[in-house]
C-alpha cells in the first residue's frame, strides 16, 4: 500500500542555483538546469552524502559529527520570498543572496509542508523535504552588502517563511519552468506535537 499521496499541488521552478564555495561566500550562482545526484547538485558546497553536524542538531550530535546529509538543497517559495522582502521594505530579494538551490511558486504555506513530503520533477528527479529551514544571520550579511541598512531585518522577516531543506531521493534533471508535484505522507499529524514548546 502506498505511503505517500500524490496531491494536485504543484510548484513551478522559477529560480535554480548553487553555492560553489560556502567558505568564500554564501551567495549562489544562477543555473538554467541542474543534474541532481544522490549527493545533491554537482558543484554545490552543501552537497555530499554526509556532512558535519551543525547547531541545528546539537541536541542530537556534538557539533562537527559526521551525519547523513539531509540538507543538500535549500528550497524557497517565491510567494514567501516576496513576503520577506515586503516585510523588510526591500522591494525584492535575489534568491542568490540567500544561498538558495531552488525557488518554486504555486504551493501556499510552503515552509510548513510536512517533513518527508516529496517534490517530483517531470524527469523523475525527486527531492525529499527534511524540515522547515530556520532563518539565520548569514543571508543578512549578504543582503547588507547589496542593500545597506536592510540586511539586519532579514532574520525576523523570514520567520516561518525561510523554505525547507531537502535531499535527493531519485536522480534526474531539473530545469527552470519544470512543474514539481507535491506528494505528502499518508499519516495524520502526531498528537503530541502541539504540546511541544518552540
Amino acid at each position: 500500500m502506498p505511503a505517500l499521496k500524490p496531491t494536485e499541488f504543484q510548484g513551478r521552478v522559477v529560480w535554480l542555483g548553487r553555492v560553489p564555495d560556502r567558505e568564500a561566500a554564501l551567495e549562489a550562482e544562477a543555473l538554467d538546469a541542474a543534474d541532481l545526484t544522490f549527493a545533491g547538485i554537482a558543484g554545490e558546497a552543501h552537497g555530499g552524502r554526509t556532512r558535519p553536524s551543525c547547531s541545528r542538531v546539537v541536541s542530537q550530535h556534538p557539533k562537527g559529527t559526521e551525519i547523513a546529509n539531509v540538507r543538500q538543497l535549500s528550497v524557497l517559495s517565491a510567494e514567501e520570498l516576496a513576503a520577506i522582502a515586503a516585510t523588510m521594505g526591500a522591494g525584492a530579494l535575489d534568491p542568490a543572496w540567500l544561498g538558495a538551490s531552488l525557488v518554486i511558486e504555486g504551493i501556499a504555506d510552503f515552509s510548513h509542508v510536512p517533513p518527508s513530503s516529496r517534490l517530483q520533477a517531470p524527469s523523475g528527479a525527486t527531492l525529499v523535504i527534511d524540515m522547515e529551514n530556520r532563518p539565520c544571520h548569514l543571508p543578512a550579511r549578504v543582503i547588507e552588502g547589496h542593500m545597506p541598512s536592510i540586511g539586519g531585518r532579514f532574520k525576523s522577516a523570514a520567520h516561518d517563511r525561510r523554505g525547507v531543506t531537502a535531499w535527493v531521493e531519485r536522480e534526474g534533471r531539473i530545469a527552470l519552468g519544470d512543474m514539481l508535484r507535491l506528494h505528502i505522507p499518508d499519516q495524520p499529524a502526531w498528537s503530541g506535537h502541539n504540546s511541544m514548546h518552540r
